[in-house]
């Protein structure tokens, strides 16, 4: 713990001018005398990461050293990611310890520069600390930080970035600037486009404005170009527009019609699917759109009352529409697309801490950071199994404690830190806006025997929510006393504290259930108490202090379970080995749960095996069902109900500065009725922003019909008698026989290996032809997998053997095959061979292909000459007559696994059916949610700003 202590001896008429007191810093964690890092076990190991598709190294860096507590995955990521220096150079970063002093004793350099420690000694424990939590996974800094701390690069430290726009065409071009700017550092950016003129205004020339959303396509096509630092397939961007904007209409639609146009083109066979190659013509993809709702607005929804659209030169209404209309439009789009998402004016407004100095008007694309315009937040996040005990008890004093050490690393950072522009640079500076928060909520829940969709599951998230937002309050009004307030404090003071007091009655009106929620939320009360005294005193040193980040990279380096607020995927997990391989587990949390519920090792065992092997807890040996709860999952045999989403989040929603990154998933059967219905009670619930995902509702999500179909034609078969006929993929079994015949055609060289079925029957196809990376060999690499697939989904070999054989092309001509002598091209060449191996004779016959063998016994028989094949021709044709006279039989097809590379692809083969996650553009493994972003779990990559 930390606490403040007087700097000077002085009387009291001279206090005023002497130095202020510093920072007693206490340890927590380390001890006197030892370093962090020689209290941990070192080992070197190799980091090999490759292309889940192709199978091509896309990193490798051989003998880092890192604590052997830490999993592949995180080593891995953390030596691709966040390791400076060429790679293969001297200047390469090659431990975990080099990182973690970089950045350390560059806050510990800053802090002693600027006055916030009392002397060396207290630096000194407060650098053990720092590096203690970061070797430990008790907590992580955001992105940036690991980019460019104590580099020679610029010292950004934020993520998230907030812009601003006017009505003229010189701001509107400096947006594509200052955007083009920030995603070529890799972060993201938001901004409200509502003061530019409608397209139903005039210009001062006479003419017509063009509106803001024909000005977002040129945002959009700079967006896609310069991506996200180079590295992810979209840049991280957010575009409000408010409910009064004469646009709004036009705005909400704009992607719902993008998305009939993306229909069209791919039933024009077009590739239209998540990276296709033709899905970047279509507009307005690289950014999440939110639609700003005013309370005004909302009561004229509840009434059915016209709503005023108004002019943004005048203010004054030019057209009145109906609020309950306009809303169920806003639903119906995010019903077809997704998007936009919505934000509430009012209540965000409602919590700012500096409304003196400007409204809130816009978001980060994640929607968590919500502030002045032209201001930009950095991240840090905690690990809440950290603190969770073998006791099952939650440490909410070394909790405490941590958030204060951490609180006070972010705000030191501000005081070295660079930024993209000018302007975001002073407001930052000026305001100090800090994001503390933290991942693994799902995880504790879970362990501590919660269900997520509970009141006491509620109960413990907002107690640790408050707790930690108070605690960083009460540090930063100690930090206020020591190297003074926020520059915007003094004009602002009344609404901060407002705000101070508006938490800390949230605090006091939260209902606890167990002993856990009611120990957090003694100490957290506490905490509001000391914030709000010492803060009338000295002010507070941040504007604000917290928000909920979807920790997409940053949880992957701490070993965290869940993400940010988000329950946990599944209850089972992909996990890479060391030296390689991989192998499904059922989440280590399951286990502690089991035992925090009182179930005996025996029958943790069983119900663990059977989780393993179902992929849920329904029927589970000895489970009894009033648990089953606990158990449930964001996807799967139960998954959470959207409203459970919308709850958790409004517990939590009192006790943040900002707000929180988390998409609310409804299945495929939901109704726009239940879209309108989220976002009414988002607002209802006090919630800053929402955003929801419908399951299929993208063209570029793979439709399917699996076991989440199940209910949905279940009730359609109640009503009514549905004869549907639909292709039924038979994969084959991970074992399967297979031979492989070399060739050659025209003097080029190859191999064909082709797979049956146990029972007979071709079921895949693999040609190696030309140099591996070739583009010979890559097209077909593809033309094998879609000839397998549709195999599989049972187009006969028949059909295509009709359609390519005798087609032309070079190499053609001679072969090495006594059975096929000369082909017009491989293809024909291939067809032929794969028809003489697995097609019975009569199906051949009618085709023309024959053995060697058999057309001289046709010849034999024919002219009379003497036979010399041992081919019995009427023999084939009997054995096919028998086989056609048989009786059919429908056989039951147990799919074995595949082998799968992250923990969302083995959750599909679980359910039967495709997750919503795009491919991860770096080594090709589907993603995983993250908030309202994508996570890769293979090499951490984002499709957001975390």
């Amino acid at each position: 713990m930390t606490e403040t202590v007087g700097g000077s001896a002085k009387k009291t008429a001279a206090r005023a001018a002497a130095k202020p007191a510093a920072l007693k810093v206490q340890r927590v964690y380390t001890t006197e005398g030892r370093h962090p890092y020689d209290e941990v076990t070192w080992e070197r190991r190799d980091v090999v990461m490759t292309n889940w598709r192709d199978g091509s190294v896309n990193f490798e860096q051989r003998g880092v050293e890192f604590p052997e507590s830490w999993s592949v995955n995180a080593t891995n990521i953390v030596t691709s990611k966040y390791f400076r220096g060429a790679v293969g150079s001297e200047k390469r970063e090659q431990s975990l310890r080099q990182l973690i002093d970089r950045v350390v004793k560059t806050y510990v350099g800053a802090g002693k520069e600027h006055g916030y420690f009392t002397g060396e000694q207290d630096a000194e424990i407060f650098e053990h600390e720092l590096t203690y939590m970061l070797l430990h996974q008790v907590f992580s800094f955001n992105s940036p930080v690991w980019f460019n701390v104590g580099t020679s690069s610029p010292q950004q430290v934020s993520a998230c970035f907030i812009l601003a726009v006017d009505d003229t065409m010189e701001s509107i071009l400096n947006w594509y600037r200052e955007e083009g700017l920030i995603f070529k550092g890799g972060s993201g950016a938001g901004l409200n486009l509502s003061r530019i003129r409608s397209s139903k205004e005039l210009l001062s020339s006479g003419g017509t404005a063009s509106g803001p959303v024909s000005f977002m396509r040129g945002a959009d096509a700079s967006a896609g170009t310069i991506k996200s630092g180079g590295a992810t397939r979209r840049a991280a961007k957010m575009v409000v527009l408010d409910v009064d904007h004469p646009d709004v209409v036009e705005f909400i639609e704009t992607k719902a019609r993008e998305e009939d146009k993306i229909r069209a083109l791919r039933d024009a066979g077009f590739d239209m699917d998540l990276g296709g190659a033709d899905i970047v013509s279509v507009q307005y993809q690289n950014a999440n759109n939110s639609i700003r709702v005013s309370d005004e607005f909302m009561h004229a929804y509840e009434a059915g009352n016209d709503f005023g659209l108004r002019g943004r030169q005048t203010g004054e209404v030019i057209e009145r529409v109906d609020a309950k209309e306009l809303f169920g439009k806003l639903a119906k789009a995010a019903w077809e697309c997704a998007d936009p998402g919505i934000q509430y004016d009012d209540t965000i407004n409602d919590w700012h801490t500096c409304p003196e100095s400007g409204r809130i008007t816009a978001s980060n694309p994640c929607s968590e950071y919500m502030h002045l315009d032209n201001s930009s937040c950095n991240l840090a996040s905690l690990n809440l199994m950290k603190f969770l005990g073998d006791d099952g008890r939650f440490d909410a004093v070394t909790f405490a404690k941590a958030v204060e050490l951490i609180i006070t690393a972010m705000d030191i950072s501000i005081c070295f830190a660079d930024f993209p522009t000018e302007p975001i640079a002073d407001t930052t500076r000026k305001f100090r806006q800090l994001g503390i928060g933290y991942a693994n909520l799902g995880a504790l829940l879970m362990a501590t025997g919660h269900a997520y969709d509970s009141e006491g599951g509620r109960a413990l998230a907002a107690t640790i929510t408050s707790l930690m937002t108070g605690v960083s309050y009460r540090r930063s009004a100690e930090l206020a006393g020591i190297v003074g307030a926020y520059d915007g404090y003094k004009r602002n003071a009344t609404a901060h504290q407002r705000v101070m007091r508006k938490h800390a009655a949230a605090n006091d009106l939260i209902r606890t259930y167990h002993a856990n929620d009611s120990a957090v939320h003694k100490v957290a009360t506490e905490a509001w108490q000391q914030a709000l005294e010492v803060g009338a005193k000295n002010g507070w040193r941040n504007a604000q202090a917290s928000v909920l980040a979807p920790t997409g990279t940053i949880g992957l380096m701490m070993d965290c379970d869940t993400t940010g607020i988000e329950p946990d995927l599944a209850l089972v997990k992909f996990k890479k080995l060391v030296g390689g391989g991989s192998m499904q587990i059922v989440n280590q949390t399951v286990p502690r749960a089991l035992k925090a519920l009182g179930y005996l090792d025996e029958q943790i065992e069983a119900i663990v095996e059977f989780i393993g092997e179902h992929g849920h807890v329904v029927d589970a040996p000895g489970l009894r069902r009033e648990h089953y709860e606990v158990f449930d999952c964001a996807m799967g045999e139960r998954s959470i109900a959207p409203m459970g989403h919308v709850r958790m989040m409004a517990a939590t929603q009192p006790f943040l500065s900002g707000a929180i990154s988390k998409t609310v998933n409804m299945p495929e059967t939901a109704t726009v009725a239940d879209v309108e219905e989220i976002y009414y009670q988002g607002w209802k619930l006090g919630l800053k922003a929402l955003a929801i995902y419908r399951d299929n509702c993208k063209v570029g999500q793979p439709l399917s019909a699996g076991k989440g179909a199940k209910a949905t034609e279940e009730k359609k078969a109640a009503s009514e008698t549905v004869v549907e006929y639909r292709p039924v993929r038979k994969r084959l079994p991970k074992k399967r026989p297979s031979q492989t015949v070399s060739f050659t055609v025209g003097g080029a060289e190859g191999y064909l290996t082709a797979g049956s079925y146990p029972d007979n029957g071709l079921g895949e196809v693999f040609v190696k032809l030309g140099k591996q990376g070739s583009t010979l060999a890559g097209v077909m690499d593809a033309f094998s997998m879609s000839i397998s697939v549709g195999l599989q989904y049972g187009i006969p070999l028949e059909f295509y053997v009709s359609k390519f054989q005798n087609l032309r092309f070079e190499p053609a001509g001679m072969t090495d095959d006594p059975d096929v002598r000369i082909a017009t091209s491989v293809l024909d060449y291939l067809f032929r061979r794969l028809a003489l191996d697995y097609l019975p004779y009569d199906k051949r016959a009618q085709l023309g292909i024959f053995t060697a063998d058999e057309r001289s016994a046709q010849v034999a028989g024919e002219y009379g000459g003497p036979v010399t094949s041992d081919v019995d021709l009427e023999g084939l044709r009997q054995s096919v007559e028998a086989v056609e006279a048989a009786p059919k039989q429908v056989e039951t097809v147990v799919e074995t696994p595949k082998h799968v590379g992250s923990s969302t692809e083995l959750l599909e083969l679980h359910l039967g059916k495709a997750a919503d996650a795009p491919l991860c553009m770096t080594c090709g493994t589907k993603m995983r949610p993250a908030g309202s972003c994508y996570l890769c779990e293979g090499c951490g990559s984002t499709s957001g700003c975390s």
